[in-house]
């Protein structure tokens, strides 16, 4: 590699290979340097400043050639042609290599990483974790290749005991809380580990919205609500570092099911509520609910961490029955309605804030939260159950919820001066969308206008699912992308149309589609009139649109305020 190079532009060259040889396989010719700084999230000018060290081959015309310009980076980066490597997904243990779902490198060396780490590129292999010898190709099976290959039964697991030894078994000497649910985990991830934070239990967390062993919270950009193990194991090795007592992770059924949660030595397992979603994957309600009931099981016969062992459970919900079935530790079950260990009474609603009065088997306390609706008293009590079994007094209860700031994309006000509400949520499922317009509609004077699409490559139920709670709880609606991946974004679309039409309402009159997010924004705030209420749902604090493979930079709250301020 050319010494000429500066450091910063060599750092990057891994992502513009990767960029690149996506658009090879596009079919694409000749790129921009803008198209380029659009796909990297950096100027144009910068991409003409970092291409000038290397791109001169490839120059054509105003924009470059993708197969000359790729074939330049390539050479630089010490590679040919014929290696390549197509991962599903991939671990990182030091020099070694689990290639998951049978999918291995043809090689020694990576050249391109689609759905992995693209600091991968140009690695050197020295161990390779694969399924079975047979499932190698045939350029490493039957050859003496200077390579350690390992065959196990379950490379997930593999991976997840791997990354647990590599990093010191951390999740023993922290209490780990898991927290499981179709909707909620976010927000009462945050909330325990706030509440055992401001009780003087230090306490990291891992969520779909942010991570945090020490120092400020860091965004979590990878649209995955569990990481895969190594990454897992990394950061609760890094709260261990920071001196913390507890890790509380967002356990999503994906993450249960592919051993992402693997050896993390839970000691308290939470569950908040059971819906239809995800069945793209699970296949049936029965699997998603044995994915989830996984959380439960791995509570062990005694904590590693000596730490109170238990299983917080909603008893408002009829799966909680099923979950305590799966594990002997100590239940402690939390509920609105029912009779339970910890409850909420004489809930009261003043605009988005929420007062209600808090039962514990240690008494009881008026409790007052910015967490507007019902749905959130749920998420407030599984905090409390689980600092409850903490041995965590009422009145530290009680403050931390109180003291609780909210959890960025999680109805999330923007205010730039507008004479209308703006709230951005992460609301991606037909029943937390329901939830969502349910708080907003008592609140709101006037029209309460939805600006929402739906994930591709997810559950389709989802579409027309959220079509019909937006036709039955808001008075406009706008469609639009949310993350449509390799999908038509067009038939995503139609999808909700259809539950929208389900739900009494006409397109133009009630509801219109405008497949550009920053347009849907925009056409919402200009409808919008003084009194009514604007609901960006969908994306939360995610900071990038998947479309086709394709992460375009999106910040949801930034665009919203950058559109306001122009209106105004």
């Amino acid at each position: 590699m050319s010494l000429e190079i500066p450091e910063v532009v060599i750092d990057r060259l891994p992502v513009y290979a990767r960029t690149l040889a996506l658009l090879t396989r596009q079919g694409r010719e000749v790129v921009s340097s803008q198209e380029l700084g659009i796909q990297l999230g950096v100027t144009p000018a910068q991409i003409r400043k970092d291409l000038s060290y290397f791109g001169r081959f490839g120059k054509q015309g105003r924009g470059y050639n993708v197969k000359r310009l790729l074939e330049e980076l390539r050479q630089i980066l010490g590679l040919t042609r014929s290696w390549s490597m197509a991962l599903v997904g991939v671990g990182k243990l030091g020099q070694a290599i689990v290639a998951y779902d049978g999918f291995v490198p043809q090689g020694f060396r990576i050249v391109e990483v689609f759905d992995a780490d693209p600091k991968l590129v140009g690695t050197r292999v020295n161990d390779l974790v694969v399924k079975s010898v047979e499932s190698l190709p045939g350029v490493l099976r039957g050859q003496e290749v200077e390579i350690g290959i390992v065959a196990v039964p379950d490379t997930r697991r593999a991976s997840a005991q791997a990354a647990a030894g590599f990093f010191g078994e951390p999740g023993r000497a922290l209490g780990t809380i898991g927290v499981t649910g179709t909707d909620g985990k976010t927000t009462t991830v945050h909330l325990i580990a706030h509440v055992l934070e401001s009780a003087g239990k230090p306490a990291g967390y891992l969520s779909s919205v942010a991570f945090r062993s020490d120092g400020d919270p860091v965004l979590n950009d990878s649209h995955m609500t569990t990481l895969e193990a190594p990454d897992v194991q990394q950061h609760l090795a890094a709260m261990v570092d920071a001196g913390r007592d507890y890790a509380v992770i967002e356990a999503s059924s994906h993450g249960l099911a592919l051993h992402r949660v693997d050896e993390c030595h839970f000691d308290v397992a939470v569950f908040t509520t059971l819906s239809r979603d995800h069945l793209d994957f699970h296949g049936s309600m029965d699997e998603y609910r044995k994915a989830k009931g996984r959380l439960f099981e791995m509570l062990g016969d005694e904590s590693t961490a000596d730490v109170p062992r238990a299983a917080v459970l909603n008893a408002d919900d009829a799966a909680s029955d099923y979950f305590r079935s799966l594990t002997n530790a100590p239940a402690v079950m939390y509920a609105i309605d029912a009779d339970a260990d910890v409850r909420a009474e004489e809930i009261e609603t003043s605009g988005l804030a929420v007062r209600f009065r808090l039962v514990t088997p240690a008494g009881a306390r008026r409790v007052s939260t910015q967490l507007a609706g019902r749905y959130n008293v749920y998420n407030c009590l599984a905090a409390a159950a689980v600092a409850h079994s903490q041995g965590v007094g009422l009145d530290q209860i009680a403050a931390g919820i109180e003291s609780f700031p909210g959890v960025p994309g999680r109805l999330e006000r923007i205010d730039a001066g507008q004479p209308f509400r703006v709230v951005v949520d992460i609301a991606s499922t037909p029943e937390a969308l329901r939830r969502v317009l349910s708080v907003l509609r008592p609140v709101t004077e006037g029209k309460l206008i939805a600006v929402f699409g739906c994930a591709g490559e997810r559950d389709e139920a989802r579409r027309d699912g959220m079509g019909r709670a937006a036709g039955e709880l808001a008075d406009f609606s706008v469609l639009t992308n949310e993350d449509p991946r390799r999908e038509d974004p067009d038939a995503i679309i139609e999808a909700i149309a259809a539950g929208l039409r389900e739900a009494g309402r006409s397109e133009e009159r009630d509801f219109v589609r405008l497949p550009d997010r920053r347009e849907a924004l925009r056409y919402a705030f200009e409808r919008a009139d003084a009194g009514d209420t604007v609901l960006l749902a969908g994306k939360g604090t995610e900071q990038s649109i998947v479309v086709g493979t394709e992460h375009l930079p999106w910040d949801e709250a930034r665009v919203a305020r950058e559109l306001l301020k122009e209106l105004a």
